[in-house]
């Protein structure tokens, strides 16, 4: 059917591109028009062509469409068929990319083409497949009252259900507790009256808190699209109907089936709702974690303006405001210390108890605690754009987020609950003809009918996510993508960047070896003075080593080979044995230091004061001190460890020979790592690769995960799946070992819901009868369906309580300096 669709378009400068948008849009299949107006930079297509292809042709023209996200919450639903019909109904939308239920958290995540659906269309169209339907706003308060609201009425109803349902049952099930009970009741009450009673009491539990069933489950019923709420409604009604034909019109059935199953339909309703009020009780924890971290936003800050002190509200601070954080108060935004000195308390960024001292220039954190000083700091990102923001915007998306394993159980549960009401129709129909007895043909259906709750299917993926991706966020792991939790779990070698990952990303003095004569604190100090004004790597590690030296009386630089300094009058060179040979200073007493600095992959220095040789310094860029321990765990997990670095093979391979990595790519330009992380895919299996410089965005994004460190750039960041965000090389197996805890729970998930219904459904239709005699009750039916997905919620929160599989040390001084006397 052809149907008109606008939406927006970016990227576009001039007419030409527009031209050229309009022409790759007119060549997909399906479109009979297409205009694109530079004007407003919005296309109009008319045709039957899906978004997703029209997005992909104006993607390859290099004119991309604009895509929002749009967060709906969802009303009614209850179980995974649920979830697929509301997806279904969205992406039947023009404009609709795909859409995203997260049956734990009630809501669905559409994408759609910018501009294309208006958010009422969205929820017009949830509301025509039967559910209720609102965009989720900013206020996170509200939308949490809206839950608590819906929770304190499932209780409310269920114990309303239990009062009403509990004389019902007593009547019913008193005879098989106490002998003698049954006919101590009909000796004092006709059997008639009794049941009378029965039918007022179910009746009103039928059409009050089991209303919510009939609700929603009849009307997708006549649909054609029934639910898990149609199986609950159909054998109620059932069992309630059998009864009251009994009650009303005993006539219309044999003498020997008159018999009432009123206590079933109740104790169906009443086990149910309390099997989603502790449903949604295990849901409000699921969310524990977001919670969390969004409690690390103060509500309010003291700003600074026109030499006053005013309270305000967190969400009137503009960047440039200054702010004060006396003793003990959470950083408001982000920002840099304008005045005073403290230290903070970054664990929720780094996960190091450690705290950080911050004085004037240093960067702040919003949601980090002050600790003992009054700090001023200037907001430099405030909103959306704080780094805590955009923590919490990394783990929403990822909770929300539909793993591949998960598409198994879609396909199941679309076709599930037809095929389940066909059994439950064909296990009455074999019950008639083999026994005769309706009685017993619908005590067999009912039980079909109630035993098959979906529900468990739904929940077993979605629940282990958000929980899951929760704790990695607690542990300092950010999983930007879903998806790379089930990809990170299957990744068979590890590779990492050099500089910046495996090291601390900067040249130290690591070993200084003296020759008699001189002290070491003497010529440090000589030398880091001569080193004064050089921007190069190894000279200001010289300079940190000595940062009280004086200011040089003149240098000059020997290209190629070092320099030439003149400092409280001694003449001082610094440098390459070339340029001591050259000045006609031997360097042989310092030989062996020379040997043993190359031998590790450090870069050596010389010194000679007024003519003589005194000493040699190592400059290496330190191993951080997690590394090794981070290598080891992850060959005890199985995993290759590989390092890719540009660095020279002398080093690097110093480097991985210290920590115990066993495959090294060495001297390799920004473009070859790509290629680099392709051998060892063919060598080893699916990659993981973490890096943390602008060179490493092209290998992050070729590997099949992506895992930045968190202190490297944003390019990089954006172009990984996953940020370790401590920047501590931990993070990397806290990451596999929750991939891995997530998927092995996701499985067990998935393996007790579908086993679940595969075992009991013959069960209750009666497959042991021949054999035993047994048949499955209505009753423990709803109870049975009620535990099996209090079961999957219950298993996936046990990850709130996963431990991180290689716990970051704190932060500790640098190793002591090797030194030695030639």
């Amino acid at each position: 059917m052809s149907r008109q669709i606008q939406f927006d378009v970016t990227s576009m400068t001039c007419a030409g591109c527009a031209g050229r948008a309009e022409r790759a849009l007119a060549a997909v299949p399906g479109v009979e028009s297409a205009s694109v107006s530079i004007a407003s930079h919005r296309a109009t297509v008319a045709g039957d062509a899906d978004a997703a292809t029209l997005r992909d042709a104006l993607n390859k023209a290099g004119y991309p469409a604009q895509e929002t996200r749009i967060t709906l919450d969802i009303e009614g639903m209850s179980c995974a068929s649920c979830a697929g019909r509301v997806e279904r109904a969205l992406t039947a939308l023009p404009g609709v990319l795909d859409a995203q239920v997260n049956l734990a958290t009630d809501t669905v995540v559409v994408r759609v083409l910018s501009g294309a659906v208006p958010t009422d269309a969205l929820v017009r169209a949830v509301g025509d497949a039967g559910y209720g339907a609102r965009q989720v706003g900013d206020d996170s308060q509200a939308t949490e009252e809206r839950k608590r609201a819906e929770t304190a009425a499932l209780r409310r109803d269920f114990i309303v259900a239990a009062a009403l349902t509990l004389p019902v049952f007593l009547v019913e099930m008193g005879g098989h507790l106490v002998p003698g009970f049954h006919h101590w009741l009909y000796g004092l009450v006709d059997t008639w009256a009794v049941w009378f009673a029965q039918f007022v009491l179910v009746t009103a539990v039928l059409v009050g808190p089991g209303r919510r069933f009939f609700r929603v489950g009849l009307p997708l019923l006549f649909k054609g699209a029934p639910d898990m709420n149609t199986l609950v409604a159909l054998g109620t009604l059932a069992a309630s109907g059998y009864s009251t034909t009994v009650l009303f019109a005993p006539a219309l059935l044999p003498e020997t089936a008159r018999a009432v199953y009123f206590e079933a339909a109740a104790v169906i309703v009443t086990l149910i709702l309390l099997g989603r009020l502790l449903e949604a009780r295990a849901k409000g924890r699921t969310g524990a974690a977001i919670r969390k971290l969004m409690g690390l936003r103060p509500d309010t800050v003291r700003r600074e303006r026109d030499g006053r002190v005013e309270e305000v509200g967190v969400a009137d601070v503009a960047p440039g405001d200054v702010l004060l954080a006396r003793a003990g108060e959470r950083i408001a935004v982000d920002g840099e210390v304008v005045s005073g000195a403290s230290y903070v308390d970054e664990s929720m960024l780094t996960g190091e108890p450690v705290p950080v001292e911050k004085s004037e220039g240093a960067a702040v954190t919003g949601g980090t605690v002050n600790g003992n000083g009054t700090l001023r700091y200037r907001a430099t990102a405030v909103g959306a754009d704080t780094v805590l923001a955009r923590i919490i915007a990394l783990v929403e998306q990822a909770q929300g987020a539909k793993l591949p394993i998960q598409a198994l159980a879609d396909r199941v549960v679309r076709v599930f609950v037809p095929v389940v009401l066909a059994v439950a129709l064909v296990t009455i129909l074999a019950w008639l003809a083999l026994t005769g007895d309706p009685a017993q043909a619908l005590v067999a259906g009912v039980s079909v009918l109630i035993i098959a709750c979906p529900c468990a299917m739904g929940l077993a993926t979605p629940t282990s996510i958000m929980v899951g991706t929760g704790r990695a966020a607690e542990l300092g792991v950010l999983f930007r993508k879903g998806d790379a939790l089930q990809r990170l779990s299957q990744a068979r070698v590890v590779a990492f960047d050099k500089t910046g990952t495996l090291t601390e990303g900067r040249p130290e003095l690591v070993a200084q070896t003296m020759t008699g004569g001189f002290e070491a604190s003497e010529v440090l100090r000589l030398v880091a003075s001569a080193e004064r004004g050089s921007d190069h790597p190894i000279a200001r590690a010289l300079d940190r080593a000595a940062p009280d030296a004086p200011e040089p009386d003149s240098v000059e630089t020997v290209p190629g080979y070092g320099l030439r300094a003149t400092v409280e009058g001694r003449e001082v060179l610094v440098g390459t044995a070339r340029l001591m040979q050259e000045a006609g200073i031997d360097a042989g007493p310092l030989s062996e230091a020379l040997d043993t600095a190359a031998s590790r992959g450090q870069t050596p220095v010389l010194v000679a004061v007024d003519g003589r040789l005194a000493a040699a310094f190592a400059v290496a860029d330190r191993v951080k001190p997690d590394a090794r321990r981070a290598v080891a765990a992850l060959h005890d997990a199985g995993l290759a460890v590989a390092m890719i670095t540009g660095d020279t093979r002398a080093t690097a391979q110093a480097i991985a020979t210290d920590l115990g990595i066993e495959h090294v790519e060495a001297e390799v330009r920004p473009e070859g790592k790509v290629d680099a992380i392709r051998h060892l895919r063919e060598r080893f299996g699916a990659v993981a690769f973490a890096g943390d410089g602008i060179n490493d965005a092209p290998a992050l994004a070729e590997a099949e995960i992506g895992l930045a460190i968190g202190t490297g750039t944003d390019v990089a960041i954006e172009s990984a799946d996953v940020v370790l965000s401590s920047g501590a090389v931990a993070g990397a197996v806290n990451a596999f070992g929750l991939s891995r805890a997530v998927m092995r729970n996701i499985r067990q998930n998935l393996f007790w819901a579908f086993g679940y219904n595969v075992a009991l459904i013959p069960v209750a239709a009666g497959v042991l009868y021949p054999a035993t005699g047994m048949m499955l009750s209505p009753m423990l039916a709803a109870g049975a369906m009620a535990l099996s997905s209090v079961f999957v919620l219950s298993n996936a929160l046990r990850l709130r309580r996963v431990s991180p599989a290689l716990p970051e040390e704190p932060s500790r001084p640098a190793a002591p300096l090797q030194e030695a006397t030639a």
